[in-house]
């Protein structure tokens, strides 16, 4: 074969790739599996999406070789392929919010965060510094299951949807830090939007818990 077959060849393996990324669907289902293993129920609902055409999207990134599979009994659990997978979704928000304008008005006006400020960031580093020393509530606001697949040791689990709700149950005058999936996700911001307007002391992680973990940052397992 000819290396310019050759040459080809290659380029359309690295192409059947770039296409399971050329869909916002399956874009969005490796987010979710980027919190961890979930089943094709779970990951159809979270996405809005009917079980076939869930299924559909994940035999396109299975065939990709982005995802793997394993049966439990009827289910079957889809998860990342590697962590190298959840760090080139992560690379690809980067690079698009640092070079495509509408990315980036698409993600402040989906957050909330164009031209308010309301919402106070606190880094990983400040965030491993007060957890130390035990003078911060770390709250972690995504489904019970993500949380359960993997969270920072010494976060709660108090979903967005029950924030409201167990308000009462939180320390007046505790600090407060929420986090969520990652820098794209809206949980957090909107967790201390309704904090912040009950008077809490309240502030969101950096970027979510994707990023804490490519950077190597202690995660546990674990209802």
């Amino acid at each position: 074969m000819p290396d310019s077959n050759r040459r080809a060849a290659l380029f359309d393996q690295l192409a059947v790739v770039g296409k399971a990324f050329a869909s916002a669907k399956r874009l969005e289902l490796i987010d979710l599996l980027s919190q961890g293993e979930r089943t094709v129920d779970s990951l159809a609902r979270e996405a809005g999406l009917g079980l076939s055409t869930a299924s559909a999207h994940l035999q396109v990134l299975k065939i990709s070789n982005l995802v793997r599979t394993r049966r439990e009994g009827t289910k079957i659990y889809y998860s990342l392929a590697g962590q190298d997978v959840a760090t080139l979704y992560a690379s690809m928000q980067a690079v698009a919010r640092e070079h495509s304008a509408d990315v980036d008005k698409a993600l402040d006006a989906y957050l909330g965060v164009s031209g308010l400020g309301d919402v106070e960031e606190v880094t990983r580093e400040e965030l491993l510094e007060r957890l130390a020393a035990g003078d911060v509530l770390l709250l972690d606001v995504r489904p019970p299951e993500e949380y359960a697949a993997g969270h920072i040791p010494g976060a709660v689990s108090v979903p967005f949807g029950e924030v409201a709700e167990r308000m009462n149950t939180l320390e007046v005058d505790t600090d407060i830090v929420a986090y969520c999936r990652g820098a794209y996700c809206v949980l957090a911001h909107d967790a201390v939007r309704l904090l912040r307007a009950e008077g809490r002391q309240a502030r969101r992680l950096q970027d979510g818990l994707l990023e804490w973990r490519l950077r190597g940052l202690p995660v546990e397992a674990g209802a």
